[in-house]
This record gives structure tokens, C-alpha cells and sequence, in this order.
């Protein structure tokens, strides 16, 4: 693996951080504080490529490969994580299973418009009862002539209120975990279908958070998207991408802390002179630099190996299991470095400790993580 960036990336990266200086960081606290970010910054993401990148440009996508994707949100993680979770679920996430999984029609119908930020999609797997055990979810989808009626509810999707398309996981048989789920993509316009914002959370405040309920929904068979009982095939295999962008979005969090550490320990004063000179400082900024960067190159390892075609199922566990953690460990040490200060929403650590929190929790736990990587090191599974 060459770890020297080309010109292609080191121009979107630049890009990246360039549009997070400009667009994100001057609101991130009043963001945070009303509990949602600006939706124009959609739009703003679409025009500079970021919601399609690699997907092909024959369906409105920007190209680029993984790496690229990740260098992005990255940047993103580091403005603000409220923003990069729009972009991991809604390309990560949807866009980039449609492009795997969904038909040419399917593919023609919502590719476009979520590449460019006109549409935003969520992902409708977790249930009020089902979070870590998805298999065994209970939302239901029953033929009916050419149609699937569709009943159930979904809780803690991201864009779940914003979104123009739910890519939803339902059962379709009465055979019991995940043989019979299936993945449909449902219109969020679609009648019955109701969305509820949730308010009051830790972290990701700025971020539109739903429950999601279903009565008698009714949507046509061509929703169905691959084939009726593989829909848990395709929440895992967006999932295992998934977990490659969190674990980005995570060296970005913590990539902010050490900025935010080394600017204020250089600017701060106790016993007359500045706290970066104290060796028990430059512990604590030690430690998350060496967070960072191992963070940064396990990511880098998923990216490599998807753009090569290699499996990187069980690397994107284990960069998700390492940067989620190192991300909590990186924001609580540089909020030691702020003292007091860094106690009050004026500074940015407290929201980087807050927003690294979830990380840790969704899109796999880390006990999750912990259980995949263990299975796939002794062959033996835990289900």
C-alpha cells in the first residue's frame, strides 16, 4: 500500500477542508445548540461532488475511489459529525447500495438525485426492539397483488426525517431471523408512513434523528430491491462499508481534539508560563496523536483493500472497533487539557467528547465489533 496521497486526493482532501473551514465550522455551535444543521448544506454537498463519490458518473456520481471517500469524511468528521453522518448514510450507506444491489431502473430512479443532494436517503434497519440482533426484526412486508403492504416501526434513522427515500429491511416470510428479511426502497412520501424527529440527544444534536412508523404502507413489487429474503445480505454488506466511513469520521474527531489541545496548551498560562510546557500536558496530547494516527491507517487498510477488491469485512470491524474508541479516548484528553474551559459549548471539545460518544454504539457496537473480529480470527460464531 503507497501511503503517499495522490494529486487527485490530496485535491479532494484539500476541497474537503476548505469547504468545512468555509461552511461548517462558523455554525457548528449554533448548530448544535438548535439542534439542527442548515439542510442548504445538502445541496452545498452535492455541487462539490462529495454525496457521489464512487459512484459512476453514468448515474450523476463523482467517481474517485475509497480512499478519496474516506479522506472526506474525515474532513467532515472534523468540522462537524452532524454533517458527515448525512453523507455516510446517505451515499455510504444507500447510495452506494442502490449501486450494488438495486436494479438499472432502480438505479436510474434514485442515483441522480442523491448524488446531487436534490434527494437525501436513510437506512431503516433498527428497530424499537432490535438494535444489535437485526436479524430478528419485526416490521413486516406481505404481498398483496403487485404490491407489498408494509407495517412496523424503525427507530434512531439518521436523515430519518429529511429523507426523500428509506432504504427499509422488512420481513417478507415466515421463516425466522435473517433469511426472511427482505430490502425494499420506499418513497418517504408514502402514505401511512409517519416520521417523528427525536429530540434530546448527547450527541450528533445537530443531526435530523427519527422513529420511523409504518401503517399499511403499500408499495409497489419493483421497491423490492435484490432478491425477496437477502435483504439481510444487503444490510450487512452496506453496514461493513458503513463502518469504514464511521471509522473516518472518527479519526476526524479525534483529529480535531489534537488540534484543539496543541492550539489552546500553547495559549494558556498557569504558574507563569504555558501548559504545553508541562510534561503531564504533553502526555495527554501525545496519547491522541498516537490515536490518530492508527486510527487513520486501519481506515486507510479498508479503503485499500475495497478499492482492490479484497475482502475487508473483518479490517473494517476492527477500524471501526479502534477509531470509535480512540475518538472517545482522544476528546476526553483533550478535554483534560482544557480544564474547566473545555466544560462550556463556547469551546469545542465538549461537543467532540459528546458527538464520540454514539460511536461507539451505532452501526455496530463495539462488543459487536468485538464478536465479528473473534469469529472470523477462530471460525467459530457467537450467534
Amino acid at each position: 500500500m503507497n501511503l503517499e496521497l495522490s494529486e487527485e486526493q490530496d485535491a479532494v482532501r484539500q476541497l474537503a477542508e476548505d469547504f468545512v473551514a468555509r461552511e461548517i465550522t462558523p455554525h457548528v455551535v449554533e448548530w448544535d445548540r438548535a439542534e439542527s444543521v442548515d439542510k442548504a448544506i445538502v445541496e452545498k454537498l452535492g455541487a462539490l461532488g462529495f454525496l457521489g463519490l464512487t459512484i459512476p458518473e453514468e448515474y450523476g456520481g463523482s467517481g474517485g475511489d475509497h480512499l478519496a471517500y474516506c479522506l472526506v469524511t474525515e474532513e467532515l468528521g472534523r468540522g462537524d459529525s452532524s454533517v458527515r453522518g448525512i453523507v455516510s448514510v446517505s451515499l455510504g450507506l444507500v447510495a452506494k447500495t442502490i449501486a450494488s444491489w438495486g436494479s438499472e431502473e432502480q438505479k436510474r430512479q434514485w442515483l441522480p438525485k442523491l448524488t446531487s443532494g436534490e434527494a437525501v436517503g436513510c437506512f431503516g434497519l433498527t428497530e424499537p426492539g432490535t438494535g444489535s440482533d437485526a436479524g430478528n426484526l419485526v416490521t413486516k412486508a406481505v404481498r398483496d397483488g403487485d404490491d407489498y403492504v408494509i407495517n412496523g416501526s424503525k427507530m434512531f434513522i439518521t436523515n430519518g426525517t429529511w429523507a426523500d427515500v428509506v432504504l427499509l429491511f422488512a420481513r417478507t416470510g415466515d421463516t425466522p431471523g435473517h433469511r426472511g428479511v427482505s430490502a425494499f426502497l420506499v418513497p418517504a412520501d408514502a402514505p401511512g408512513l409517519t416520521r417523528r424527529t427525536i429530540h434530546g440527544k448527547l450527541g450528533l444534536r445537530g443531526q435530523a434523528t427519527a422513529e420511523l412508523v409504518l401503517e399499511d404502507v403499500r408499495v409497489p413489487a419493483s421497491t423490492l430491491m435484490g432478491p425477496e429474503g437477502k435483504g439481510f445480505s444487503v444490510a450487512m454488506s452496506a453496514l461493513a462499508k458503513g463502518r469504514m466511513s464511521v471509522a473516518a469520521g472518527c479519526v476526524g474527531i479525534a483529529q480535531a481534539a489534537l488540534d484543539a489541545a496543541v492550539r489552546y496548551a500553547g495559549e494558556r498560562e498557569q504558574f507563569g508560563r504555558s501548559i504545553a510546557s508541562y510534561q503531564l500536558v504533553q502526555e495527554l496530547i501525545s496519547d491522541i496523536s498516537v490515536d490518530v494516527d492508527a486510527a487513520r491507517m486501519l481506515t486507510w487498510r479498508v479503503a485499500d483493500l475495497v478499492d482492490r477488491g479484497q475482502d475487508f469485512a473483518t479490517a473494517a470491524s476492527t477500524a471501526k472497533l479502534f477509531a470509535s474508541e480512540a475518538a472517545v479516548r482522544a476528546a476526553n484528553n483533550a478535554l483534560q487539557v482544557f480544564g474547566g474551559y473545555g466544560y462550556i459549548d463556547e469551546y469545542p471539545v465538549g461537543k467532540l467528547v459528546r458527538d464520540a460518544r454514539v460511536m461507539t454504539l451505532y452501526e455496530g457496537t463495539s462488543q459487536i465489533q468485538k464478536l465479528i473480529i473473534g469469529r472470523a480470527l477462530t471460525g467459530v460464531s457467537a450467534f
